[in-house]
């Protein structure tokens, strides 16, 4: 793997883009800086180039902050106030709903002014709602993150634009503090110092349900991070959301300081870092390396492979001494809707038999509708007549006393099968 990440650096090709001159700090950025990593979701690290330079991050702070407001208010009470539609514009318009005058999404400047003012208390000061950020971007990465105090400073110098935005958002009560509170705040969050594998970190932390890759805390519950990951989809990549969608496929945002950030649901966590952009406030070699990244190693999203092909690693019917039918199905892997209904498919489409034993034995996972899903077979089989056997020793099914009534004690092992022949 980073043979491989250092040869798609030395491929990406010349960069074309420029530094973002509009605020000064940035402007004098080093352009020729160069990285990638990934992170997987238990916490292995795969890293290029200058993956430990520190740099701002900008509006990948968007996300964390979104994921922060909905663990401490819940969706419901985020939604009133931002929405989750793509707005077709740039980051920094004032993008607001007709009737409801909300953000369209928590990803461009608007939305995450609101999300920003969303946490915490109503009264908390600014001191009090950055450190909160600060605090949660930390428990993301894994590590104490600061706040780069000569960023903020040059980026306030130049904020114009943010104050009116906030303005209008107070004018039409979507925020109720004041204006300049909120957008000193917000600046502080997008000056937070990162690494590439801060962020890859960050990534998989999202990736993994909201479970931080190397401290396994939970860092926010399962359901927002996938709401997160739904509003980065969609929305994260600004007016580019649907070319990148199209092209690379994966959840991601990107921050003009050169950042993006990407996550792929269950399986790893991504960042690339650039200085110059393109004409959307992005990356332009950034860009590039992760879409060979998607292509070469199937992290498009709509490439997700069929475990309903692979999840049935044994199904055998099995006739005992006294002539009464045994059959025993060994599963693999995660299991989902997919994989769960091919194995309801085929065990109700067998013969009438006396035993059924399910093997998960080397089932690595099971959701919570495959779980339901297997809980109803087995308990159908019962009524039927049939003596169920469960060998489940990681315990990956949680089966309640209420879902499985009678588990024969003789059942423990696939020993009990001897003197079974294979039908």
């Amino acid at each position: 793997m980073p043979d491989y990440l250092t040869e798609i650096l030395h491929a990406c090709g010349d960069d074309a883009g420029a530094l973002a001159d509009y605020i000064p700090e940035l402007a004098s950025a080093d352009p020729d800086r160069l990285a990638v990593c990934l992170s997987t979701i238990d916490g292995t690290l795969y890293r290029a180039g200058d993956s430990d330079t520190e740099f701002s991050i900008q509006s990948i702070s968007k996300p964390f902050v979104y994921a922060l407001a909905l663990a401490e208010h819940g969706l419901d009470h985020v939604l009133d106030r931002i929405g989750v539609e793509p707005s077709g514009e740039a980051f920094n318009e004032l993008s607001l709903e007709r009737d409801s005058r909300r953000p369209r999404n928590p990803m461009i400047n608007a939305g995450a002014l609101a999300a920003h003012a969303l946490v915490g208390d109503p009264g908390d000061d600014v001191d009090t709602r950055v450190e909160r950020v600060r605090r949660l971007m930390s428990d993301f990465a894994g590590r104490e993150l600061h706040v780069d105090r000569t960023i903020y400073e040059s980026e306030m110098s130049q904020a114009y634009r943010n104050l009116a935005i906030a303005n209008m958002l107070r004018s039409y009560g979507v925020i109720s503090q004041h204006p300049r509170d909120v957008v000193h705040g917000y600046t502080q969050q997008c000056a937070i110092s990162v690494t590439t594998s801060d962020l890859a970190t960050m990534g998989a932390t999202l990736a993994a349900g909201g479970v931080q890759p190397t401290t396994g805390k939970q860092v926010v519950p399962e359901q927002v991070a996938r709401q997160v990951l739904s509003v980065m989809m969609s929305c994260g990549m600004y007016d580019a959301a649907g070319d990148w969608m199209t092209t690379v496929g994966f959840p991601a945002k990107s921050g003009v300081s050169g950042g993006i950030l990407g996550a792929l649901p269950g399986q790893l966590g991504m960042a690339v870092f650039s200085p110059r952009l393109d004409s959307h406030g992005t990356s332009t070699r950034g860009v590039r390396i992760c879409t060979r990244m998607s292509a070469d190693m199937g992290l498009h999203i709509m490439q997700a492979p069929e475990p309903a092909r692979s999840t049935v690693r044994r199904d055998r019917t099995l006739r005992g001494p006294d002539g009464s039918l045994a059959r025993v199905c060994s599963l693999q892997g995660s299991l989902q809707f997919g994989s769960v209904e091919r194995v309801l498919r085929t065990v109700t489409d067998g013969m009438p038999i006396a035993v059924f034993v399910l093997d998960l034995r080397r089932v690595s996972s099971v959701n919570d509708v495959a779980r339901r899903m297997l809980a109803e077979m087995l308990r159908r089989l019962q009524l039927d007549g049939a003596d169920v056997a469960l060998l489940d020793p990681d315990h990956v099914l949680h089966l309640s006393e209420q879902a499985v009534v009678r588990l024969p004690e003789r059942w423990t092992s696939l020993a009990a099968l001897e003197g079974y022949e294979r039908v």
